[in-house]
């Protein structure tokens, strides 16, 4: 059974950076799409980073230059720095896997940004 583990949610201030882990266990195949989506409070989940199995990524316009995703195949593990964080960046961070005809998510962690 596939399992995801999101870990590094926190507290940040206004121009910082954290970095956020998601480690899943289980069979996620070879061919996948991992991604982190957000959920601010008051505000549907909104896709935020996305990176296939062959490394291609995509990113929602307001974290282009700031956000970066990348994923260590081998640890099966996918990450997402985020850098030059803003207030509108706090939310509820879920990692998200589909596989074939199949979608998992974490549990969340949570992001909460200072001014």
């Amino acid at each position: 059974q596939v399992q995801l583990v999101e870990s590094g949610g926190g507290l940040g201030q206004a121009g910082g950076s954290l970095t956020l882990s998601c480690a899943a266990s289980g069979n996620i195949g070879t061919i996948n799409v991992m991604g982190w989506y957000r959920q601010a409070p008051g505000k549907q989940r909104e896709l935020v980073a996305i990176i296939t199995s062959g490394g291609n990524t995509n990113y929602i316009d307001s974290v282009k230059g700031r956000f970066t995703i990348s994923r260590d195949y081998a640890k099966k593990t996918v990450y997402l720095q985020m850098n030059s964080l803003k207030p509108e960046d706090t939310a509820v961070y879920y990692c998200n896997l589909k596989v074939v005809n199949m979608e998992y998510w974490g549990k969340g962690t949570v992001v909460t940004v200072s001014s």
